[in-house]
């Protein structure tokens, strides 16, 4: 590679079709410069076409920067990559400026994901990722990855997945995820965010939107390593949008573990409503699940279920869900709960859902609503 006479390297912004060259060798794929300009590590690829697209994704490198022009690109395969980047060399794939960008699955064999990595150190925002036949974004083992402002809407599995050993500080920020729905399972697998069959420490998901998917808002099952849930909506999960006449979706508004696991997730200032299942449930986890000021309203069945396990509930608001506010175990503590004995439990500002669909701000998190507001500074969800 031939490198700048200058003492710093220079940064281009380049083509794709005019500029890109990949090819495998003995150190996996190299990104190279057909014109043998700047380094790999420093290249900012600009692509406005599906072909440049696919190959930019395949071929990135430690430092590559992906920017994608506006419009709708269509794979025919799932658009993935195994390349790693570097805590001071990140991997960047996002839109161009302001522009929106939509992924659409709708010409990926039946099965496919839409798009998978299996790296660290990515970053990944600003982008829509619709129609797959399977899952619609999918992240394997990533360490230090970044998931912000995206959309996974009416895929055929999961939106958004995070799953495997050494799935470390993961960032999921500004996430909309809805109507996902597997037809081939009768809706019992498609949820908005799915952190499944795995383990890593230091794994976010904030300010996320999960509703109107076939199964659960947020999954955590066997997921063997605390994850931490802040400032997420999940509602309207479970129910049959789509005449399927065998569904077999859940609608847990927060499943927050199962298949043996026991894990102490933390989850704090969230809210579930319109779950046709559990607001908050542990779903048979027995660690020490941490839970303040969540607010659960109008689910069909419990606002928190934590009949088992350890769970320590402190400072939640629960009203009008269907089988009761809360079902905590002997194992669990529950203290300064709107169910606890002396708790007041303070009038919602608003019950009209509308806000909460709104536009997001500018900077990608929730739209401001009165909407499960109560001004209290002391129990249930700040709605922010």
């Amino acid at each position: 590679m031939r490198h700048s006479t200058g003492r710093h390297r220079r940064t281009r912004t380049l083509s794709i079709a005019a500029a890109i060259a990949v090819a495998s060798g003995a150190g996996g794929v190299y990104l190279g410069l057909t014109d043998g300009g700047a380094e790999a590590a420093s290249a900012t690829v600009t692509v406005s076409s599906t072909a440049e697209l696919e190959s930019a994704v395949a071929g990135a490198t430690a430092g590559t920067t992906i920017q994608v022009r506006g419009g709708t690109y269509t794979p025919s395969a799932t658009l993935k990559s195994t390349a790693n980047g570097t805590g001071s060399a990140r991997i960047t794939l996002q839109a161009y400026g302001g522009e929106k960008v939509r992924i659409d699955g709708s010409r990926l064999p039946d099965g496919s994901w839409l798009a998978g990595i299996h790296g660290d150190y990515w970053t990944v925002q600003n982008l829509t990722f619709v129609n797959s036949p399977a899952q619609g974004f999918v992240a394997t083992s990533s360490v230090g990855g970044v998931f912000k402002n995206l959309v996974t809407a009416n895929n055929g599995d999961s939106g958004f997945t995070l799953r495997g050993d050494d799935t470390t500080d993961n960032l999921v920020q500004n996430l909309d995820s809805y109507g996902n729905y597997d037809p081939a399972g009768h809706g019992q697998n498609a949820d908005g965010i799915a952190v499944k069959f795995g383990s890593g420490t230091g794994n976010k998901v904030i300010g996320a939107r999960l509703y109107n998917n076939s199964d659960d808002g947020i999954d955590l099952w066997q997921f063997s390593s605390p994850v931490t849930i802040e400032h997420t909506w999940a509602f309207g999960n479970g129910e049959n949008r789509w005449g399927d006449p065998s569904f077999e979706g859940n609608g847990n508004g927060f499943k927050l573990g199962g298949g043996g696991a026991s894990v102490a997730h933390v989850v704090n200032d969230n809210a579930a409503w319109d779950n046709t299942l559990h607001g908050f449930t542990e779903n048979s986890n027995t660690g020490a699940i941490a839970l303040n000021r969540n607010t659960a309203y109008a689910n069909a069945e419990t606002g928190f279920y934590f009949a088992t396990g350890k769970a320590r509930l402190g400072r939640n608001l629960a009203v009008g869900n269907k089988k009761g506010p809360a079902k905590p175990g002997a194992s669990a503590r529950s203290s300064a709960n709107s169910w606890d004995g002396g708790v007041a439990t303070p009038p919602f500002r608003s019950t009209d859902a509308a806000t909460a669909y709104g536009a997001r701000k500018t900077d990608g998190s929730l739209p401001t609503t009165a909407f499960l507001t109560t001004g209290s500074t002391t129990i249930g969800s700040t709605m922010n």
